[in-house]
């Protein structure tokens, strides 16, 4: 079973990062060059809500998986095991996970949508390029945070301070 579940918190990590680094580094771009803006705004939009289901569903088994490794790997969740040098970047790594969650809510439901709305309504419009930038540092900040968290995942399960 826990092989099982290390498994899937692989394969939801590189589901998340992996689709995250696809839509900065080929989508985005590549919806820069589309004429007109609306059919790159429609293309962001689609693409985006067709992920974010499979994101949240990567995050939700992260989260469900994350707790059951550490379980079955001996974490005791007393006080004393977070002051280990294991539970103290164990308590970063949940800091910001926290953080991705948070953005990742603001992204996806307040300033995507918004920014959606807006660049098919009204493209050109000065809010409507403010909220494609702001959309897209979220989705930058996320995907650099996914990276440190992944970077941690790989202190806490190879050894660092122990």
């Amino acid at each position: 079973m826990y092989l099982v579940s290390v498994w899937l918190h692989i394969l939801a990590a590189v589901v998340w990062v992996g689709g995250m680094v696809f839509l900065a580094a080929v989508l985005v771009p590549l919806s820069r060059t589309l004429v007109p803006r609306e059919v790159a705004t429609l293309l962001i939009q689609q693409t985006g809500v067709r992920f974010r289901w499979i994101g949240w569903a990567c995050l939700v088994l992260l989260l469900l998986s994350g707790v059951f490794n550490l379980t079955y790997r001996g974490f005791d969740w007393t006080w004393s095991a977070w002051q280990s040098p294991f539970g103290q970047v164990l308590t970063v790594k949940l800091l910001l996970v926290a953080g991705i969650l948070c953005l990742s809510v603001l992204h996806d439901f307040v300033i995507g949508p918004r920014a959606t709305a807006l660049g098919q309504t009204s493209p050109a419009s000065p809010h409507a390029l403010q909220l494609r930038r702001q959309a897209s540092w979220l989705g930058r900040l996320n995907l650099l945070l996914s990276l440190v968290v992944l970077a941690l995942g790989v202190v806490l399960v190879r050894g660092w301070f122990w």
